[in-house]
Formats: structure tokens, C-alpha cells, sequence
């Protein structure tokens, strides 16, 4: 077991919160540092594939998660209009790794902070400084205070600040979109599985969640913009007016701009996810285009394998070398994978909708099969 008596998790989202359980169901006792003055929640609701929902087991919060989700059995892709263009069955696709569920990030982000309760945290408090000497890491708070850690790690999410503090300066790439992101407190009639309607250069997806909510994502392919809150709704409307009455009718259903959130999709690919006694985890590490749907499984994962690495490994440089060495095949290859799905969307429509009707299923099936496998 690796000596490390002071563990700093720094980010209080889904990766940072599956850290501190993981580690406390390994014997240690992590503390937590979130920027934030509350949890943060960014976005609006999630697709848990079962990789995630494993993960999320692995961690004792099935059962939570499982009464606060919708289960999504099929994967549909349809064109603009509501035609189907293929659909894979995901109980058949995952088999034994578990189900694949929809879920409000609101109420995932409760879920692990109730299960974190007891490690120690502070909200509102950013890091600003970290300073590597020999066995440890001086870190420097925003309010002033100062400590002393055996680890830190960074789970601050793709704008990382411990990396560029500690590990690298490179900075994340546009993926080429745009994403409008929301929930509606209505199920729509026929949306009981996961749906992705594809038009020229945009889609539009929608994700049963606990509740009887609704999660729709959308994106926009092409040179990145702003789009200020006032009048989102109404120019969202006007992005998808082609659209089919799914689409149409979730849309209607939204009542507000402040319902949407909204940003460019963005990534980021490193060499190294460590420095010294520093490491990095979930979208800090490996960002990816959202179109696998696999950040937040990625994020779980990494908690569990570095709280399992420290565990076994003798010393902490050991325990992150080999944590990068598991963790980043696997997180390289979702993020090639989401690379190529996100051209793929954006293909002309002529030729992606026929692809689709033509290998969808296969398609699918092909590129999460590697992931059924634990990590």
C-alpha cells in the first residue's frame, strides 16, 4: 500500500466524487477541495452506458442511481423528419456488464456527494499554486491557506487548473461544434430509449431520465460562436425548425433561455497525465467529443483503478505509473472513437444516413465492444 496520508482531490464533479469514495473504501482518507460554492452540476442530464453503471456499483451506488434514472434499452438514430435509420438493442450490446441508464446530472451529482459525505471538503476554494518538492506537493488556496499533501490530484475537469499548473500548458482544442444542452419535466410519447435525429451538419438527441424527464443534447457542426442566454431559446428553435414533432415537441416544452446551457465542444489529448506527485483524472486527463457518451464512465473508471493501484502499488510515482499505464489505452481509444463518430455525424447527410441504415447496428456494436470488458 502507498503511503499517502494526505490525499488532495481537487474538483468536485464526477470524477473528483468517485475519487473520494473510492478511496475511502480503499482505507484512505482524501480530502477535497471544489472551486465551486456549491456541487457543481454542469449540463443537464447524462447517458449512462453500462460501463458506467458498472462503475457506479463497483462504488456501492447502484441501487441509488438505478431509482433515480430511466433504463435506455435501445439506441436509435433516425433522420431529421423521424424516419428510423437503425437501432441497436444495449441490453444485447452489453450483455452482463449492466444496464445503460438515463439519468439528470443534478441528481447523479447528489447521489455521489451524499456517498462523499465524510470525506472532508471545502467549497468555494480554488487552488492557485502547487509547488513540487521531494515526497509531496505545497499547495496554495485562493482564500490564503496553504497545506502540505503526499498526492494531489487533479479532477478539475478540461479546463484543468492543476494541469497547466503542474503537468501541462496545452490547452483544450474546439472539436468542431457547438452544444446546446436541457431538461424538460415531460416524457414525450414513443421517447423511451436513447434518440439521435441527424439533419445537414446538426443533430438533435433526446434521453428518457428519472422522473419522467427528458435530456435533450443538441450540436451544431462548423466554426465555433457565441450564444448569449437572451433569446437562446428562440434562436435554438430556429437551428432545428426542420426537424421532426419529437424534436419540435421538446422543444416547445422548454419554457425559458435559462433552461439551455450552452458551449463549444472541446477535447484534449496529453502525452503524460502525471508530474511528480501530481496526476490527473477524467476530462482533465482525456476529454473527448461527447458522441460515445463515455466522459462520465471514463471519470468513474479512473477513480477506481487509482484507488486501486495506490492500494497495491509500494510507493505513489508507482502507483500513478501504472495507472497511466491501464488507464490511457482505454481512454485514448474512446477518445479516437469519439473523434471519429463526431465526423461521422457530420458527414452530409445523403451519405451518413445511408451508412447508417446501411451498418448502424454494426457500427455501434463495433466501437463499444472493447469497453464491455472491466477496466
Amino acid at each position: 500500500m502507498a503511503e499517502a496520508g494526505r490525499i488532495l482531490i481537487t474538483g468536485g464533479g464526477i470524477a473528483g466524487l468517485s475519487l473520494a469514495i473510492a478511496l475511502r473504501r480503499r482505507g484512505y482518507t482524501p480530502h477535497l477541495a471544489e472551486k465551486c460554492p456549491q456541487w457543481p452540476a454542469a449540463g443537464a442530464g447524462i447517458a449512462l452506458h453500462a460501463n458506467a453503471v458498472r462503475a457506479l456499483r463497483t462504488l456501492g451506488l447502484g441501487d441509488a442511481v438505478s431509482r433515480a434514472a430511466a433504463p435506455l434499452p435501445r439506441y436509435g438514430f433516425y433522420d431529421q423528419h423521424g424516419a428510423r435509420l437503425c437501432a441497436s438493442d444495449l441490453n444485447e450490446l452489453w450483455g452482463k456488464a449492466g444496464p445503460c441508464l438515463g439519468i439528470a446530472r443534478v441528481r447523479l451529482q447528489e447521489i455521489l456527494a451524499a456517498a462523499a459525505d465524510a470525506v472532508p471538503h471545502r467549497l468555494g476554494v480554488a487552488v492557485i499554486g502547487l509547488t513540487q518538492q521531494r515526497g509531496g506537493v505545497s499547495v496554495v488556496f485562493a482564500d490564503g491557506s496553504a497545506s502540505d499533501y503526499d498526492l494531489v490530484v487533479g479532477a478539475d475537469g478540461i479546463h484543468s487548473t492543476v494541469r497547466g499548473l503542474a503537468v501541462s500548458q496545452k490547452a483544450p482544442g474546439y472539436a468542431g461544434a457547438v452544444g446546446w444542452r436541457s431538461i424538460i419535466p415531460a416524457r414525450p410519447r414513443g421517447v423511451d430509449h436513447l434518440m439521435v435525429f441527424t439533419g445537414e451538419r446538426r443533430y438533435f438527441g433526446l434521453v428518457p431520465v428519472g422522473g419522467g424527464h427528458t435530456y435533450g443534447f443538441a450540436g451544431l457542426d462548423g466554426e465555433p460562436f457565441h450564444d448569449p442566454p437572451a433569446g437562446r431559446l428562440d434562436r435554438l428553435g430556429q437551428h432545428f425548425r426542420g426537424f421532426g414533432p419529437l424534436v419540435t415537441g421538446y422543444l416547445a416544452a422548454l419554457t425559458c433561455d435559462e433552461q439551455i446551457h450552452f458551449g463549444p465542444i472541446e477535447s484534449i489529448d496529453l502525452d503524460c497525465w502525471h508530474a511528480g506527485r501530481v496526476v490527473l483524472i477524467g476530462d482533465a486527463a482525456h476529454a473527448s467529443p461527447p458522441h460515445l457518451g463515455e466522459g462520465g464512465a471514463m471519470a468513474i473508471e479512473d477513480a477506481i483503478v487509482l484507488a486501486e493501484l495506490l492500494r497495491a502499488a509500494d510507493t505513489i510515482e508507482d502507483a500513478l505509473a501504472r495507472f497511466q499505464a491501464r488507464r490511457k489505452p482505454r481512454a485514448g481509444y474512446v477518445q479516437q472513437q469519439s473523434t471519429l463518430a463526431a465526423r461521422a455525424w457530420a458527414a452530409p447527410a445523403a451519405v451518413r444516413d445511408a451508412a447508417l441504415r446501411q451498418r448502424g447496428d454494426q457500427i455501434l456494436r463495433e466501437r463499444y465492444r472493447p469497453l464491455i470488458a472491466a477496466p
